[in-house]
């Protein structure tokens, strides 16, 4: 639980200024908690405003950077599973600068730092990540509880803080 508070202090200074957010969701439909990202854009729906523009990207993020471009974003926040060593539901907020020290191999068509690195330059937005620890990515659908239980506490927090 500090792990999820200690993201949300960071995620939320570095939403303080935001004028158009997107929200992009990247996940596999059928890597159970894989998905958690599209889940949090799909639970988000109704509940921001329109500075911010929701992206289901499931493993494809690339196929978006038009739509993301056109909107004209101050930040870009991509919501995804990671397996980073913590306990399953656990999520830390990550800013694109510091994936440059991980290698650019991804389970994703365009590895993540590449998208990253990418959308700073063309957008000239400030780039992050919220990453969800999983519990199992082994193929099937629905979440674990745990991370069912954080994907909630997310929404319910990106809902309060967006502008």
């Amino acid at each position: 639980m500090a792990e999820a508070s200690s993201a949300e202090k960071k995620l939320r200074d570095w939403l303080s200024g935001a004028e158009r957010v997107v929200v992009a969701g990247v996940g596999n439909p059928i890597r159970m908690d894989d998905f958690v990202g599209v889940k949090v854009v799909r639970d988000l729906q109704g509940r921001v405003s329109k500075n911010v523009l929701l992206v289901e990207c499931e493993t494809v993020p690339e196929s978006f950077l038009q739509q993301i471009l056109d909107f004209g974003p101050s930040h870009v926040l991509i919501v995804d599973a990671a397996v980073m060593g913590l306990e399953p539901g656990d999520f830390r907020f990550v800013r694109s600068e510091h994936l440059r020290v991980f290698p650019a191999i991804s389970t994703h068509m365009l590895p993540l730092r590449v998208f990253c690195d990418y959308l700073a330059e063309a957008v000239g937005a400030r780039v992050g990540l919220l990453l969800v620890e999983p519990k199992n990515v082994d193929f099937g659908e629905g979440l674990s509880g745990e991370v069912e239980a954080a994907s909630r506490r997310i929404v319910d927090f990106l809902a309060k803080i967006l502008p």
